[in-house]
């Protein structure tokens, strides 16, 4: 037999209704391919973000060749459409569902909760149930290596960072970086342009020109096209790419990139269902797991700047150093993290400020 790949349109998803096929907790039958859905909020040719988790579907079918039968939805929207969605992939006999996005939450929780016979997987959230589990990455840490490299580089001392949702994760990372680059130019000023969305090379491009006729020479960017990276090609200066290696975009510009590596773990939890041992779980993962990578750093950076990158990377691996070591004061001035200290989870998972060092107000 060969291995399945399915590509539902929306509409289709209706029409592939079938009965279940594996019942919740248990082994497949070797005669019946486990289906598994997954759920993306842009396209698979992002070049970011949808397209790394959809990486790690195509290693689950290299793996599991005919044990299994995969699918996907791409640019769905979040909000009612999503959980319309995730109903049919649950209806049309997919025992094994992963939503990747941080507004597919309630729409996953809410389908989760009518379908109990199915295991639901969601990315970046942290609502859970006995049939969904979470997980996602500590993106933050490779911020730091990028605001490592950016605090080397820059020589306007001003930053440009292209975001998408002033939601705790793209905080944080905002703040992880912030804090790494000004460690090395503790002058350096980070301006930030939020797009309201994830996907829309059209704003993005908009952003970074923006940024950097406000004199930003170093783009970052927290959405998932790479227009950003196409315009500092364009500009001469330099950026950082978003999930996936864009170095084919900005062969000059680009220094490094935060590559979500979600293929290990797809295939760990693809292969628990088949031998049935998934559990509800929650997974944070970063560069010491391997969920999170670096990119190649580019060889026409200053042999110092990779240098401090690479330290940064051994570091935070081993634990020596966090992303958010203490003394961290917000824009205020106002201390939120102590000399000795370093924040927690739960104080990062909440992150609703910027640091020091970034300028404008965060979007309420």
């Amino acid at each position: 037999m060969r291995i399945t790949r399915r590509r539902f349109t929306q509409g289709a998803l209706a029409a592939a209704a079938a009965p279940a096929v594996l019942s919740f907790g248990g082994p497949a039958r070797a005669a019946d391919p486990l289906k598994v859905g997954f759920v993306y909020v842009g396209p698979i040719g992002d070049h970011g973000w949808s397209y790394q988790h959809n990486e790690g579907r195509l290693a689950v079918e290299a793996e599991f060749g005919d044990r299994v039968e995969t699918s996907f939805v791409e640019k769905v929207s979040e909000g009612a459409d999503a959980e319309r969605v995730v109903n049919q992939l649950a209806a049309s006999g997919h025992k094994l569902i992963f939503t990747t996005s941080f507004g597919f939450m309630n729409p996953t929780l809410k389908v989760a909760q009518r379908h109990s016979d199915v295991m639901f997987e969601h990315a970046t959230g942290y609502k859970r149930a006995d049939n969904l589990a979470t997980y996602a990455a500590r993106f933050y840490e490779g911020r730091t290596i990028s605001g490592t490299l950016a605090g080397h580089v820059s020589e306007t001392g001003v930053v440009g960072y292209i975001a998408s949702f002033p939601i705790p994760e793209v905080v944080r990372g905002i703040g992880a970086f912030t804090l790494a680059a000004r460690r090395i130019n503790p002058d350096l000023e980070v301006r930030v342009v939020w797009v309201n969305s994830w996907y829309d090379p059209g704003k993005e491009a908009d952003a970074a020109k923006a940024l950097v006729d406000q004199g930003a020479d170093v783009l970052l960017q927290h959405t998932d096209s790479p227009a950003p990276m196409q315009v500092a090609e364009e500009r001469g200066i330099k950026a950082v790419g978003q999930a996936s290696d864009m170095t084919r975009f900005g062969p000059s510009a680009h220094m490094t990139a935060v590559v979500n590596d979600w293929a290990p773990y797809y295939v760990e939890r693809v292969g628990q269902v088949l031998d049935g041992s998934w559990t509800s779980t929650d997974t944070w993962g970063g560069l010491a797991s391997g969920m999170v990578k670096m990119a190649p750093f580019n060889s026409n950076l200053p042999a110092e700047a990779i240098a401090d990158a690479e330290q940064a990377v051994a570091d935070i691996k081993s634990g020596a150093r966090h992303p958010f070591d203490g003394p961290v004061r917000d824009q205020s001035g106002t201390v939120r993290i102590a000399e000795g200290e370093r924040a927690s989870d739960e104080l990062l998972l909440g992150m609703d400020w910027y640091v020091e060092g970034v300028q404008g107000k965060l979007p309420g």
